[in-house]
């Protein structure tokens, strides 16, 4: 009897250790930092395709991640996609000249927003809560990609 009691606690301490573990994993490949949030601001931007983008993308600066996407909505007169990013606010010397991008890590991997920091002159203001960055490039679609180099070279064996 006194036996299987110290086996059973031995197979509950393992599994619990075991859940943790998991959990541990969940949070570290969903790069949750931390619970609350954190001291942002926000940018908004305007595209003509975000492509596969989706809430919580990184925003990334030279590959550093400086914010997340936190909505993606469509505007209702222009019917274009309008992206919402907190960024951090220790990355606050943003130009209101910086552009954005939609750009893929790898050939087919996840799309994240890449901020190109604008140059700074002399009257030039920085970017500030809830300003509109006007200069922005759309994904490149690779469906789009594939169909133009498709109809390029049917459309050039045509004329022989």
């Amino acid at each position: 009897m006194q036996q299987t009691r110290k086996i059973e606690l031995w197979v509950g301490t393992f599994v619990l250790a075991g859940i943790c573990a998991i959990l541990v994993m969940i949070f570290q490949v969903a790069d949750v930092k931390s619970f609350g949030s954190s001291d942002t601001y926000t940018l908004k931007a305007e595209f003509d395709n975000i492509g596969s983008l989706k809430s919580r993308s990184p925003v990334k600066v030279g590959g550093v991640v400086v914010g997340r996407v936190t909505q993606i909505s469509l505007d209702k007169e222009s019917l274009l996609p309008v992206v919402t990013m907190a960024i951090n606010s220790q990355y606050n010397q943003f130009s209101e000249t910086s552009s954005l991008q939609i750009l893929t890590s790898g050939l087919i991997g996840e799309q994240y927003i890449g901020l190109v920091p604008g140059f700074v002159f002399e009257d030039e203001q920085m970017l500030v809560d809830g300003d509109f960055i006007e200069d922005t490039k759309s994904a490149l679609v690779l469906e789009d990609l594939i169909g133009q180099v498709l109809y390029s070279v049917g459309g050039s064996d045509k004329g022989k």
